[in-house]
């Protein structure tokens, strides 16, 4: 069957093809022969009670050089799509929430929103992971500055994180003598106002922090272990990284039983969770990537098993 997909995402000009997961995604679901239509988050509207979506229909390519062609901007009633895929990038921000709110009126309507926009809104990326404490290691979410550095005189080696990060932006490993910790504290939780998370440093990172990708709750049998430059403690490849694909560890697989039925049951059909050692410490929702760093070192093809899961849920 031939189904119109609609991809909601960033600027597709300014993505990296060759790593890219979205493009990936488009190619999967165009070598089907579906329909694509490129939405930019500010293409989305309501009107008379009902979600629009200005769009161009797009063609897309795997070369780094010319990955898309888009025709003339038109508008559909995006209620008219089969499947809407959500893959804009964090900052999790109010105008995110205002996305979720509209892609869950055409969901109302029949529409296959991947992922589910009230299991986005409610799924924070870090908190996410704390639902599954069996999987996870120590752990502290506050805005109090003295409760932060009662954990890190406790743990003495602790990364912090903002909660609506992403590409390890902002993320800090400190110790109770550090002698920048106050103007940390105080940069992060901004006098109060805002939540962030406190993990004690696990120094299995330096092997990778490794992306298990999940397909409607089952793992794909391999990993992505994301190892950090040297001097960083971040595996971020967006933080200079380097990606090595590797099968799935027993414990890994363990953690991804755990996590699966949940993801299954929020309608979450595509998602990505960090495992550093033994433990979880996020579960990315929003815009999972590393689907081509895998797909390249193992020859595979994630993105088409995503759109044959949709194809059988729409089928």
């Amino acid at each position: 069957m031939t189904i119109n997909i609609g991809i909601v995402m960033d600027p597709i000009e300014s993505i990296t093809p060759y790593k890219d997961s979205s493009l990936a995604m488009m190619i999967a679901a165009q070598n089907k022969g579906w329909q694509l239509h490129y939405i930019q988050q500010s293409g989305l509207y309501l009107k008379e009670n009902t979600t629009k979506a200005d769009f161009k229909p797009i063609k897309v390519f795997d070369d780094n050089n010319h990955w898309y062609e888009t025709g003339n901007l038109s508008t559909i009633n995006a209620s008219d799509l089969d499947v809407i895929l959500m893959r804009l990038d964090p900052p999790f921000d109010m105008e995110y929430i205002y996305t979720t709110y509209m892609l869950e009126t055409i969901e109302q309507q029949g529409c296959l929103v991947v992922n589910k926009p009230a299991s986005l809104r409610d799924a924070n990326e870090k908190l996410f992971a704390t639902h599954f404490p069996q999987c996870c290691t120590d752990v502290l979410v506050s805005r109090q500055p003295q409760k932060l550095r009662q954990f890190i005189e406790q743990f003495q080696d602790v990364i912090l994180k903002p909660l609506d990060g992403m590409g390890g932006q902002s993320i800090f490993r400190v110790s109770p003598t550090d002698a920048n910790l106050s103007v940390i504290l105080e940069t992060m939780v901004n006098d109060g106002q805002h939540t962030i998370m406190a993990q004690k440093f696990i120094p299995e990172i330096t092997e990778g922090d490794k992306r298990i990708l999940m397909i409607n709750g089952e793992a794909i049998p391999y990993t992505l272990a994301r190892i950090p430059a040297k001097g960083e403690t971040r595996g971020n490849l967006a933080a200079g990284g380097t990606g090595k694909a590797m099968p799935i560890t027993r414990r890994e697989q363990w953690i991804a039983d755990q996590v699966g039925p949940t993801l299954k049951k929020m309608g979450i059909l595509f998602a990505g969770l960090d495992v550093i050692g033994d433990y979880l410490t996020e579960i990315n929702i929003t815009s999972p990537t590393c689907i081509r760093e895998i797909d390249k070192q193992f020859n595979l093809d994630i993105a088409g098993q995503l759109m044959d899961c949709i194809e059988n849920i729409k089928c």
